[in-house]
């Protein structure tokens, strides 16, 4: 009879996310906000994928990363902005379970497979500073590819891991979700069955996807930083700053927003500030991360120009 009546409660099929919800007035001011936002990191980052394949001039290991870093952006964004936009114009915040799921493990995925390929790029930045001889021989097509392969590989399977094991979690009410997305601890704070393992798997995992690729990263950068000190030339140290500067922009911007959101304590006081920060790594990074890159670029920005040019030569004929 217990055992009936438990199954009798357990009747959640589906999550509200409470997302941004507000007054129509504001409701329009963050819908404008968030689409010229999504259009303008689609189409910045579609920009960089172009250049980086039409133009021979960036078929190097950087640009290769770079422009997989644009691709697995266009996607990471796409998880999660194109269905709180009609949210705002259909007022409906419903999900199911198993789209919330879906959700997740696309989002968690990326997220982690962004960590590892910053990490790659990072090391391809340290070879061509501080081991410039044995750049061509140790970043070739095949170090290339295993490195952007491993990186989509390792995060997809993580994130495969923990969405298999959700579906097994129990949820008896309520079923609002109070976040813009469905992210994992607002998910698993409305199961009413045990979260333990879950929880100290996904721990586990997120330390093994986040927490190694951002010590090497800092350890790259170090090295960076005292082969670049001991450059005679002033010009030379300027242009190998500059180079790397965007990269480290990006990845202070990525793990210091990870940082605040997942290892700060949640309480009721910093609930929409986490709300805020979480913004800043799956909205405003993928949107300044083409700007970072085409604006503290050299070959970006000649091939902007070059490309800008050959159109408005192509209108004028």
């Amino acid at each position: 009879m217990r055992r009936a009546e438990q199954e009798d409660e357990t009747t959640v099929v589906e999550f509200i996310i409470l997302g941004f919800q507000s007054t129509p007035k504001v409701k329009f001011i963050l819908f404008s906000v968030f689409l010229v936002t999504y259009i303008t990191t689609v189409l910045g980052n579609l920009l960089i994928m172009v250049l980086v394949v039409t133009d021979h001039h960036l078929h190097n290991p950087m640009f290769f990363f770079l422009g997989n870093l644009s691709f697995l952006e266009t996607c990471y964004t796409s998880t999660i902005l194109p269905r709180m936009l009609a949210s705002f114009l259909t007022d409906k915040y419903v999900i199911s379970l198993n789209g919330c799921f879906l959700q997740y493990f696309f989002f968690t995925g990326l997220a982690g497979a962004e960590c590892s390929l910053l990490t790659a790029m990072s090391y391809d930045r340290y070879i061509v500073i501080c081991k410039p001889l044995h750049y061509p021989s140790i970043m070739n097509g095949r170090c290339c590819l295993q490195l952007a392969g491993g990186s989509w590989v390792n995060g997809l399977l993580a994130s495969a891991i923990v969405t298999a094991l959700m579906p097994q979690l129990t949820f008896c009410g309520p079923n609002e979700i109070d976040h813009f997305f469905c992210d994992f601890t607002p998910v698993v704070k409305l199961s009413c069955s045990d979260t333990r393992w879950i929880e100290l798997v996904t721990f586990i995992l997120a330390s093994l996807l986040t927490l190694p690729p951002f010590l090497l990263t800092l350890v790259s950068y170090v090295y960076i930083s005292n082969t670049v000190l001991r450059i005679p030339s002033s010009t030379g140290r300027h242009k190998a700053f500059s180079t790397c500067s965007s990269h480290l922009t990006v990845v202070t911007l990525f793990y210091g927003t990870l940082i605040v959101v997942y290892l700060v304590p949640q309480t009721n006081m910093l609930g929409d500030l986490h709300k805020v920060f979480s913004v800043c790594y799956t909205v405003l990074t993928p949107l300044v991360n083409p700007l970072i890159y085409s604006l503290r670029n050299n070959n970006i920005k000649k091939d902007l120009r070059t490309a800008v040019n050959k159109y408005r030569g192509f209108e004028k004929a």
